[in-house]
């Protein structure tokens, strides 16, 4: 059996017209007490002290215009490394004084290309390597992609060969130059090669904080081409590349010169360190393999190695063998 709570009935037998009128929660508020409660006053205007508590409403993200990606990429500056951002606001130098002839005979005799010999099988093969590594740094727009690594995992591989050549090719390029840097240290050789001699070079403006970089480039009668030699040995030659002053001294050389090139000829990755710190401050790497020489592992340990740098492509020297059949000498008329 149910039993129903009666209702309050007003004397006429009839329910008061105020509870008839009245929600459920105003009911409930007048039997529990809770209409003596009322909400704070809202000031019109907050004083000083108060705005400062309330943070300004954000804006909403706007997506940028393509205009402007393109000017922050081509604008942005090398990667942060452990966290530290990297900047140097100081222009680009420019190479000027005497250029040094260098031995178009030398570099027959050492196999090199000879820039005024004409096209070559050589020249036709250096050329398809250049053209990538140009594609490479112009799609990437960045002063890092225009710096370039030549490796090899072991010494007698052909990297120096491969540097010499590479750089020899770039500097044929219209309104462009090259800077040819020697880093291997312990065994230069660049500058020699190409009948070159200076008692200064990369090591000792890395060592030397008051000291100008373009004072110790050397300039050649090769147009385009530029040479910086390894310059003394400090036995530190890691630390040094490790500093802060080896980004000061690459961001000078090529920011604000989008023309400009640097090919650093490297020493061997598995022999000395220096080869994996440089790969921390070029946007390119050639790991150049001797045909029938370097082995796989040593391939995949130096690629371990040189892992800082964001591309890095094999290049096979040495081959006797085409799988296609191409001969670039036999179109131009030159024999093997």
């Amino acid at each position: 059996m149910s039993v129903n709570k009666p209702t309050n009935l007003s004397p006429d037998g009839k329910a008061d017209a105020k509870d008839k009128r009245d929600s459920l929660l105003e009911r409930a508020s007048g039997a529990y007490g809770l209409d003596k409660l009322a909400p704070a006053a809202v000031p019109v205007m907050l004083d000083a002290n108060a705005k400062k508590k309330f943070a300004p409403a954000r804006k909403p993200a706007q997506e940028p215009s393509p205009v402007e990606r393109l000017a922050e990429k081509s604008t942005q500056g090398e990667p942060a490394v452990e966290g530290r951002r990297r900047s140097d606001a100081s222009p680009a130098v420019q190479f000027c004084g005497e250029k040094h002839p260098v031995s178009r005979e030398l570099l027959r005799e050492q196999g090199l290309i000879d820039p005024d010999g004409g096209a070559s099988r050589l020249l036709e093969e250096f050329r398809i390597v250049k053209r990538q590594v140009l594609a490479s740094a112009r799609s990437e727009g960045t002063s890092v992609a225009r710096r370039v690594l030549v490796c090899s995992p072991h010494p007698d591989e052909g990297k120096t060969f491969c540097a010499l050549n590479l750089a020899l090719a770039m500097a044929a390029e219209r309104d462009s130059e090259v800077l040819l840097i020697d880093a291997d240290f312990g065994k230069p050789s660049i500058l020699s090669k190409l009948g070159l001699t200076n008692d200064t070079g990369f090591m000792d403006v890395l060592a030397d904080p008051a000291s100008h970089v373009e004072d110790h480039v050397i300039g050649t009668d090769i147009p385009g081409l530029w040479v910086l030699g390894a310059g003394a040995r400090t036995g530190r030659d890691s630390e040094y590349l490790a500093s802060e002053r080896t980004w000061e001294v690459l961001n000078r050389l090529t920011r604000g010169a989008p023309n400009r090139m640097i090919v650093f000829d490297s020493p061997p990755a598995l022999a000395a360190t220096p080869a994996s710190e440089l790969a921390k401050h070029v946007g390119q790497a050639l790991l150049v393999a001797r045909a029938d020489v370097t082995g796989q592992v040593a391939l995949e340990d130096a690629i371990d190695l040189l892992s800082a740098c964001p591309d890095i492509r094999l290049l096979l020297n040495d081959a006797t063998f085409s799988p296609s059949g191409r001969k670039f000498g036999s179109y131009y008329g030159y024999g093997d």
